[in-house]
């Protein structure tokens, strides 16, 4: 097995052999390494983190506890994405679960818990992809720019991948259905939006620095253009009943990006 380090290292031999000019048009090269990276990234996003410091016996009562409180999550959110929040009953969750009422009631108070812990397990699933996504176009390019058009290449491919399609956006799902969750989840719902958004506007200004943009563009609105495209690609997808449209309108948008701060023929 090639691991990610053996990548990072014959990556490095091929830079250093290579001109600031080449490196801007090797964005195939990476593209094609960054490849070689998409399952494992998902493979990753679905471990289930241990406590290896606790005793034998405790730790593995925490990782079964664990587990339970994860699939009645993931039961959740599925039912919540398929028919919306209202049409899922904690009495189907618990059934579709394999657990007791009691077992659910001992891992949240009511169904409001329910959202809020759906809600941050979502968030945090894709914090946990954009960073290891960003963090790979990264280790391939010095440049910013060649990063994240790598990055954005990876992440296209990553949802060409999925089986069926991208299962739908917890996000819009709860602002199309506000009125049904409390205050909390509303506040988490936009926080982790202002959250996304500030990531991606802060690699534009590293960007921007580097390689101005060729027409005047709002930083700002750059950075919530990308979750628009994604958010808007999986409506579409589902829509139309084409599961590749989502990657295409991610690739689409790499190529504007592209074409705003490298001009035409600078990076492939």
């Amino acid at each position: 097995m090639i691991t990610a380090a053996h990548h990072r290292e014959d990556n490095a031999l091929r830079l250093a052999r290579t001109s600031p000019h080449d490196v801007l048009a090797g964005t195939n090269r990476c593209d094609i390494m960054a490849r070689k990276d998409r399952l494992s990234l998902k493979r990753g996003l679905s471990l289930v983190s241990r406590s290896p410091d606790l005793p034998k016996g405790k730790g593995q009562l925490v990782c079964r506890g664990a587990a339970t409180r994860d699939r009645i999550l993931a039961v959740a959110e599925a039912g919540v994405l398929a028919k919306g929040f209202g049409a899922t009953s904690i009495e189907e969750v618990i059934v579709e679960a394999g657990i007791t009422k009691s077992g659910f009631f001992y891992h949240f108070r009511d169904k409001n818990e329910l959202a809020r812990e759906m809600l941050k397990r979502y968030v945090a699933s894709n914090d946990q992809l954009f960073d290891e996504i960003f963090a790979r176009g990264r280790e391939l390019s010095d440049d910013p720019l060649q990063a994240f058009l790598v990055s954005l290449k990876l992440l296209a491919e990553v949802m060409a991948d999925l089986p069926s399609g991208h299962p739908g956006c917890l996000i819009a799902s709860i602002c199309y259905q506000e009125r049904l969750y409390d205050r909390e989840v509303r506040d988490l719902t936009a926080q982790s939006v202002r959250s996304w958004n500030a990531r991606f506007r802060g690699i534009f200004e590293e960007i921007a620095a580097i390689h101005p943009p060729r027409e005047p563009v709002d930083l700002d609105d750059l950075a919530d253009m990308l979750s628009c495209v994604v958010d808007g690609g999986i409506i579409m997808s589902k829509t139309l009943g084409d599961p590749g449209r989502l990657a295409r309108q991610v690739l689409t948008f790499r190529s504007f990006v592209k074409l705003v701060f490298a001009g035409p023929g600078r990076i492939s």
